[in-house]
Formats: structure tokens, sequence, C-alpha cells
């Protein structure tokens, strides 16, 4: 699971950043508003952590074009504001959830399982399923037909991204940041090899079936008709 983190208090940005990596959660961090609007107009999160009080744009500014743009993953707002109008005013913005500062690490995590969860459609303990293929989150473990498969890292990303947007065509840019982070000096190119890698493991199954290429595009995670 890939989590942006927007806070423009750098040792809290920091401390907040080692937190979720402990929890193995990838994390992208930005300062302010606009990079944290560029950041998740990606499409290679699964939640925001949103300050509201933010140089250049502020969080609530972000939230309402993030949502006029239809980008829906669940936004988890952080403020030192603790009035019922400031809170009744997040979350009418847009948030799924809204935390006061100073807050407790346990409290923050437990509101990221929860937003999490139901970003999974309810599914326990993490578990994503679409047809033969299962992908159990916590485990960074992968099935197909019941039967485990023996990914690397990488190649369980790329499997648990698709089944996150399953039957949403993914571009190679896509995964490349989500996978192998905004910052990485790898090429398009490596997406195509660990794909071909993860085909390859879904073969004996027959469950590569569900990997359409879409050609100059990217892939797409759909049954056959």
């Amino acid at each position: 699971m890939r989590i942006l983190v927007v806070e423009d208090d750098r040792p809290l940005l920091e401390a907040v950043a080692t937190v979720l990596r402990e929890e193995s959660y990838q994390v992208d961090e930005a300062e302010n508003g606009l990079d944290g609007l560029y950041l998740a107009q990606q499409g290679i999160h699964d939640l925001i952590i949103l300050d509201i009080m933010l140089p250049d744009m502020d969080g609530l500014s972000v939230l309402d074009a993030l949502r006029k743009q239809g980008i829906a993953l669940p936004v988890l707002l952080l403020t030192a504001r603790d009035s019922v109008e400031d809170r009744v005013k997040g979350l009418d913005s847009g948030a799924d959830d809204y935390l006061v500062k100073p807050f407790a690490t346990p409290e923050l995590l437990a509101r990221i399982r929860v937003l999490l969860r139901r970003q999974s459609a309810g599914a326990p303990d993490g578990e994503l399923k679409y047809g033969e293929l299962v992908v159990k989150c916590k485990a960074l473990e992968g099935y197909a037909c019941g039967e485990p498969l023996k990914l690397t890292l990488k190649e369980f990303e790329l499997m648990e991204y698709l089944l996150l947007n399953r039957e949403q065509i993914l571009t190679k840019e896509q995964m490349l940041d989500r996978v192998w982070g905004i910052d990485t000096g790898a090429g398009l190119s490596v997406v195509e090899v660990y794909m071909h890698y993860l085909r390859k493991k879904l073969a004996p199954s027959g469950c590569d079936r569900y990997i359409h290429t879409i050609r100059g595009v990217g892939y797409l995670l759909k049954e056959r008709s």
C-alpha cells in the first residue's frame, strides 16, 4: 500500500513517514499544497494524509480540487483546529476522516487501517480477490487458483496494484511510479520486464489470462468475456 503525506511541518512529516515505513507502507512526501496536489493526481496512492494549513495551497483547496477531478481515494485530514465547525467543514469538503494534532501514533495507524479496509471493499485482513487471484496485503503473498505464488517484492506490488485497480487501465508510467517510486531512475522497460515475470508465474494456473496488454498504454486486469 502506498500513502502520500502532505505536511509542511518537516519534523512531523519525517516522523509520520518513518512510522508508516516501519509498518511496511510505501510513502511519498510533500511539504506544500501544490506539490501534494500534483502527486495525488498521479493515481498511484491508496490514501492521502493531508494537513489543512499548507503553503501555496491549503489542504481543503487540495481536497476540493481532487474531488472535482473525480479522484476518490481516501483522505485523512490532519489539523491543529479542534472546533466542531472546522471538523464539519473538512468532512463536508470530501475528507473521509479527521485527526486533530497532537495525535497518538496508534490512533493514526488505526484510522489508516480503517480507511484502507474501506478502500479494499471490506476485505478481511487486507485480502484482495478477483476471480481466481488473491493477494494478502499484510503477508505480502499472492495466490492463483488457491496455490501460493513465489513472488518477488516488485512482482507482488504489481499484482496488488492490478487487483486494487481491477478492470481499470493502468499506464506504465503509473505502474513505474507506484512500484519503483516517483524519483526512480528506472525506465518504463522495467515495468514490461516485471509484468513478463508476473505473467510467467501466473501461467501454470492459467491465470495469466486476467492480464491484458493495452498496446502503447499499459495493462488491464480483467476476466475474459
